[in-house]
């Protein structure tokens, strides 16, 4: 799957990609990502993307003709140009389905605004699917961007070292929170591992872990809960 990050700031992705299982996927081929800079079509000799909103307003706008040429030159490149998303606290709520939908695609175009936002035009023009990291401002679209990335390719095939990781996610299949996971030692501060974990009864293990989720989702989500009986009607 190929991701093509928009940006004005490409660098701040360069730890990033260097850990952990993005790392590895990319070095595997499963996974390759591209950064854009938007200053890279700009054509005054400061490079601006950006200018003052019309009617007054606090902060700057990134203007459209850069965005427009940098979002038609990487549709014209990639092999098989598949969906544009727009990072915007107005969009939809990124969570485990929309997750899932998007790890469909062999392509994702990720537009990260600053300062105040994008012109207005680029929605309208361009037709992004616009997603929401959460009900809370970030500096710009490259942390959710990164999320984004993050929840995805849990999704991709080869990526997780153990395929069925993902099945059990918080979110996942069965729609609610992951069970409580326990490893060595045995009792740490008077704290036990349950013995249930320990029995070797497969059947009664995954029982134990269902109540589990159910009690916990109960008790945290419970409009997960409800969500997840829902579905399963």
């Amino acid at each position: 799957m190929r991701f093509d990050i928009l940006t004005l700031f490409p660098e701040l992705f360069d730890s990033y990609l260097e850990q952990g299982l993005l790392k590895r996927a990319i070095q595997n081929q499963l996974v390759e990502v591209q950064r854009w800079n938007f200053r890279d079509w700009a054509t005054d000799k400061h490079a601006s993307v950006d200018d003052r909103p019309y009617g007054g307003g606090p902060g700057m706008l990134i203007g459209c003709d850069t965005v427009y040429q940098c979002v038609e030159h990487v549709q014209q490149v990639v092999p098989e140009p598949g969906k544009l998303i727009m990072l915007t606290p107005q969009g939809k709520t990124l969570n485990q389905k929309l997750a899932q939908e998007l790890s469909q695609e062999r392509q994702l175009t990720l537009l990260c605004g600053r300062y105040e936002g994008f012109d207005e035009r680029i929605r309208i023009g361009l037709e992004p699917m616009e997603i929401s990291a959460g009900d809370f401002i970030t500096n710009g679209g490259e942390v959710p961007a990164m999320l984004i990335i993050e929840t995805v390719i849990r999704l991709i095939p080869g990526v997780l070292g153990d395929e069925s990781s993902a099945k059990y996610d918080s979110f996942s299949e069965s729609g609610l929170l992951e069970y409580p996971q326990y490893t060595r030692p045995q009792n740490f501060r008077g704290m036990e591992v349950p013995e249930v974990l320990l029995s070797g009864n497969h059947q009664e293990i995954a029982r134990w872990r269902h109540e589990q989720s159910l009690q916990r989702t109960r008790e945290r989500r419970n409009d997960l809960l409800t969500e997840s009986e829902s579905n399963s009607t």
